[in-house]
């Protein structure tokens, strides 16, 4: 019988790329987490877009009327950026939990396969 080839790990950066080639380790979690940064990054460009159009809207009406324009278009802004707030993270929870518990079925699912290698065959009843 031929001995088993050595693994070619030679430090962090090596180990990170092998899991990566042969899915070892699965890194949703960390590709997850930059989602969720860069949808809120999104949500708050759309955030400076609501204040720069709540500012163009007062400057460009009248004295009164454009400063009750703009405090209503700004606090409705407002509020669906913190609507969009709680819909990303929520969704990006929701994936969280999904890959967790994809995880723990398969721990589960090995715990039970090594538990009927273990256990002998039932005897023949006759």
């Amino acid at each position: 019988m031929r001995p088993s080839k050595p693994k070619l790990r030679h430090g962090a950066g090596a180990s990170l790329f092998w899991d990566l080639l042969t899915f070892e380790r699965l890194m949703t979690n960390q590709v997850i987490h930059l989602i969720y940064w860069a949808g809120l990054g999104v949500i708050a460009l759309i955030a400076f877009g609501f204040i720069g159009t709540a500012v163009g809207v007062a400057l460009r009406e009248e004295l009164l009327m454009g400063i009750l324009l703009a405090a209503s278009v700004l606090v409705g802004g407002f509020l669906v950026v913190a609507a969009l707030v709680l819909l990303w993270r929520s969704f990006c929870e929701l994936y969280v939990a999904l890959f967790r518990l994809s995880d723990d079925l398969h721990a589960i699912r090995q715990a039970t396969d090594a538990e009927h290698s273990v256990r002998p065959p039932p005897a023949p009843q006759g």
